[in-house]
């Protein structure tokens, strides 16, 4: 299955969001516990450069994925080259991506991970700055195939990628998806102020 086409449009979506963000939005707190929002968006970048590194040579070390300072331009090209680079990719390829497995995994694999992780992000910055988000409907059935075999148990915890699920998380719907991500999509830091959409695909 490509779904590189869903993962475009998730990219492009965390990219409108986080064109929001002003240097006095870094300190706010955000979903993702412990975070601020500077230092999410630098985990955010610091990711992308990693997938990218990795399609790009068929592995990448441990280091490529650390976080990087965030600026609206390192963040724009950090978006540019990742989109390249899955655009490029064969996926019939294998690439190792060292925080998942020691061991190649086929190219749709990481393409499934960065949609997920573009999309949940996406909303993570929306809520960090008072504002909603909610993908499109195709990017959310993805995303919820994508996050259902993610099973909620000490070995989530112990790889540190997401939370314990929170409330009642079955479902499909956005909502529930982030409830099995460990997110509570009544999260916010203050009353929401505005609405963010996903844009139409294409």
């Amino acid at each position: 299955m490509d779904r590189r086409g869903l993962l475009r449009e998730a990219l492009l979506d965390a990219d409108a969001v986080v064109r929001g963000v002003g240097t006095d939005d870094f300190t706010r707190p955000t979903p993702c516990e412990a975070w601020t929002l500077e230092q999410l968006l630098a985990h955010m970048i610091g990711q992308q450069d990693g997938f990218t590194a990795a399609l790009t040579d068929g592995d990448a070390p441990a280091s490529a994925y650390q976080p990087v300072p965030f600026t609206q331009d390192v963040w724009a090209a950090s978006v540019d080259r990742l989109l390249a680079a899955f655009a490029e990719a064969d996926l019939a390829a294998e690439v190792i991506e060292i925080e998942f497995s020691p061991k190649p995994l086929p190219v749709p694999v990481l393409v499934g991970a960065q949609l997920l992780d573009a999309a949940v992000h996406a909303w993570d910055v929306a809520r960090s700055l008072g504002c909603d988000y909610t993908p499109s409907e195709e990017v959310v059935a993805a995303v919820a195939e994508i996050a259902r075999p993610i099973t909620d148990d000490e070995r989530r915890a112990a790889a540190g990628f997401f939370g314990p699920a929170v409330h009642a998380s079955r479902g499909e719907t956005w909502p529930a998806v982030l409830a099995h991500l460990g997110r509570d999509h009544a999260w916010q830091p203050r009353a929401a102020a505005r609405q963010v959409t996903a844009r139409p695909a294409g």
